[in-house]
C-alpha cells in the first residue's frame, strides 16, 4: 500500500507514549508505531518525554500537572506532528495545557503545541489523508468510542472510517455506544463500585453485539474493560485500533496486554 500523492504521511512524526501504555499496554505504541511506517511516516521517540500530568490534573492538584505541563511543551515544541495512542492523553494536551500553564510564559507555545498533537487515529485519517493501511483482522469487532476522544477532541468518525477497510472484518453496532466504560481515570479508583456497575453494562452492550474483541482509540479503556471482563468471567476480548491496523496476516494476538514483541 502506497502513501496517497500529496499527503502528510510522508513526514516526520514524534511519538508521544503516554505512561500506562508504556507500563501496561506497549503494544498499543508498538503497533502505531508500524502503521505510521507503512504508510511513510518516519517516528522519532524523544527519550527526555515523561507523564503529560492528568492524574495530577485530574486529582485537583495543578502543582504537580504544571511541571509535567512544561517539560511536555519543551521536549515537543521542535516537532511539526506529535501522534499519541490516547485520546485522554491527547486532550489533556490540546484542551486543558493552556489552563494549566495559564499563569506562565509557556501558556503560547502551549496552545501552538496543542495544535500539533493528534491522537493516532485522527492523525491518519486528518492530516495523513489514509483510511485504508492494508490491514486484514477476519474477527468480529465492535467499536466503543471513548469519552475523552468524541467529547473533547471530537473524533468518531475517523476510526470508524479506519475499520471500515480493513479486510474480511466482521464490524458489529455496539448498543448504547455513548455510554461510558466506567474507568474515567481517577474515577474508577474513587469510586470503584459504580466504576464497575458501569463497565459490567458496557460489558453486557458488547456480548449484546455479537462481537469477539471490542476496540477504541483509549487503551486505558480497554484496560478497564479487560479487568471487567476476567472478573465476570466473560470470555469477550479486547484490542486496541492500531492493533487491528497492524495487522496483515489476520492474526490475533495483539491484544491489549500482549508480549512485547513488534512483527
Amino acid at each position: 500500500m502506497n502513501p496517497p500523492a500529496n499527503s502528510a504521511a510522508n513526514r516526520k512524526v514524534a511519538l508521544f507514549v503516554p505512561c500506562f501504555v508504556d507500563q501496561v499496554a506497549p503494544r498499543a505504541a508498538i503497533d502505531a508505531v508500524t502503521v505510521l511506517r507503512r504508510i511513510g511516516c518516519e517516528i522519532v521517540f524523544p527519550d527526555d518525554q515523561t507523564c503529560c500530568g492528568q492524574p495530577g490534573f485530574n486529582t485537583g492538584h495543578w502543582e504537580v500537572a504544571r511541571p509535567c505541563a512544561e517539560h511536555f511543551v519543551r521536549v515537543f515544541s521542535r516537532y511539526d506532528a506529535i501522534v499519541c495512542p490516547s485520546g485522554s492523553c491527547t486532550s489533556m494536551v490540546r484542551k486543558h495545557y493552556p489552563e494549566v500553564l495559564e499563569s506562565t510564559p509557556l501558556r503560547g507555545d502551549a496552545v501552538e503545541v496543542g495544535k500539533r498533537v493528534f491522537e493516532f487515529a485522527e492523525y491518519l485519517v486528518r492530516v495523513a489523508g489514509v483510511t485504508d493501511v492494508g490491514a486484514r483482522f477476519p474477527h468480529a469487532v465492535t467499536y466503543h468510542p471513548s469519552c475523552h476522544a468524541t467529547r473533547e477532541l471530537g473524533i468518531y468518525d475517523e476510526p470508524m472510517q479506519l475499520l471500515r477497510a480493513v479486510r474480511d472484518i466482521d464490524l458489529r453496532p455496539l448498543p448504547n455506544e455513548g455510554e461510558c466504560c466506567g474507568f474515567g481515570g481517577m474515577f474508577s479508583t474513587k469510586f470503584g463500585m459504580i466504576s464497575a456497575a458501569m463497565g459490567d453494562t458496557k460489558a453486557g452492550n458488547i456480548e449484546q453485539a455479537g462481537a469477539e474483541y471490542v476496540t477504541t482509540v483509549d487503551p486505558s479503556c480497554l484496560m478497564h474493560l479487560e479487568g471487567v471482563f476476567g472478573a465476570t468471567g466473560r470470555k469477550l476480548k479486547t484490542i486496541y485500533l492500531a492493533s487491528i491496523l497492524a495487522n496483515t496476516d489476520g492474526g490475533a494476538d495483539r491484544g491489549v496486554n500482549s508480549p512485547r514483541r513488534a512483527k
